[in-house]
């Protein structure tokens, strides 16, 4: 895409987003329950969608928008600014349909694309087990082969999303024999089906977007496997890749944008912050953003994406608990229940999708290159 079509595309976007973003969400989203704040991000799934805005960097053919990743970013940041809301099907549209167009089937494509894309579908990713977390090759789920596909028992933890569910991205044991990182499969497995029994997990905040998935016996096709059986950890280090890649960094920068403007309103209403830690939060997530940039300059040399993007993870959920604890010290009374929700929640970012601890080690191996 040329300059002047990125200027045309920035143009509209940004008058689309101004006649679309929920006032109510602009209004009141500090003070929102939880099942207020998801029907307005599944709302919002839909407006993106009516509005040509969903899936800017995939394929039309499934209902994409057929653009790049640079639209990607320019919408993330008009968003930000513009005070939207993240939608909700962020497992679907972020992990589960770049998986699917990297390894699945044409047949999944077609199944499973469009109607993520409408925000039809809710997906969670089990993945995390009470014995398999940092170490996710440990995963000790099984699929037993069954007639027309295979039969699923195991237990998943800290699954997002799960309560509001339709499919889960699921990678299990798939072999006795096999050796290490051989023997995994990735499926799509339905949540609604009996087998399946989802616990929600109060969180220190008080939300329960988290939760306890056990699958008892429960059935997924053979069409419905990622990739060949024994393939699973490939497929699952391409659900990472973009877990921990651009899009899912720009994801965020609009959160955090809007946690940013909300701790210099209460510098501005009698908080006791300084500003200059309001700049220097905005400078940061500059950065982030730029750092997304160079990443997709290098879009087609895979080490050196890699590279770029490693340290992504790193940075957003670093400054993000930064934000919320000047946003508790503040002191600031108006927003109070806001700042006290989002310190509890951003205690967990610098663990899921990779531990810091986990990631400095990618770093110092892949884009360091130090000594193991």
């Amino acid at each position: 895409m040329g300059s002047d079509d990125l200027e045309d595309f920035t143009s509209a976007a940004r008058s689309w987003l101004a006649d679309h973003v929920p006032q109510r969400w602009l209004q009141e989203r500090s003070s929102l329950t939880e099942d207020e704040t998801t029907e307005i991000r599944m709302q919002w799934d839909r407006a993106l969608h009516a509005g040509g805005y969903a899936g800017l960097s995939l394929p039309p053919e499934y209902g994409g928008q057929g653009r790049g990743l640079a639209e990607e970013v320019v919408f993330a940041k008009l968003s930000a600014e513009a005070g939207a809301p993240d939608g909700y099907g962020r497992i679907g549209r972020i992990l589960t349909a770049p998986t699917l167009i990297a390894r699945g089937t044409a047949a999944q494509r077609d199944h499973y694309l469009p109607p993520i894309l409408r925000g039809e579908q809710m997906w969670c990713q089990g993945f995390s087990e009470p014995d398999a977390g940092s170490d996710l090759a440990a995963v000790t789920s099984f699929a037993t082969p069954a007639d027309g596909g295979y039969r699923i028992t195991g237990q998943k933890v800290w699954t997002s999303f799960a309560r509001h569910a339709d499919k889960c991205l699921f990678l299990a044991r798939s072999s006795h024999e096999a050796p290490r990182h051989r023997n995994l499969s990735m499926f799509l497995v339905d949540m609604d089906q009996d087998g399946v029994e989802t616990k929600p997990i109060k969180q220190i905040s008080g939300s329960s977007h988290f939760a306890e998935v056990f699958f008892d016996d429960a059935f997924v096709s053979a069409e419905d496997r990622v990739g060949e059986e024994g393939d699973g950890w490939s497929v699952a280090m391409t659900v990472l890749q973009s877990e921990r890649g651009g899009v899912e960094a720009m994801s965020r920068y609009v959160e955090m944008t809007g946690d940013v403007g909300l701790l210099e309103s209460c510098c501005a209403t009698g908080g006791e912050c300084l500003p200059e830690a309001v700049t220097g939060f905005r400078t940061r997530l500059e950065l982030v953003r730029w750092q997304v940039l160079k990443a997709l300059s290098r879009e087609d040399d895979q080490v050196a994406f890699t590279r770029a993007t490693a340290v992504l993870k790193l940075m957003w959920s670093e400054l993000w608990q930064e934000v919320t604890r000047w946003g508790i010290e503040s002191g600031c009374a108006t927003h109070r229940d806001h700042w006290r929700y989002q310190y509890l929640e951003t205690r967990a970012v610098t663990i899921y999708a990779g531990s810091s601890e986990i990631q400095r080690n990618i770093v110092g191996d892949r884009v360091l290159g130090l000594p193991r």
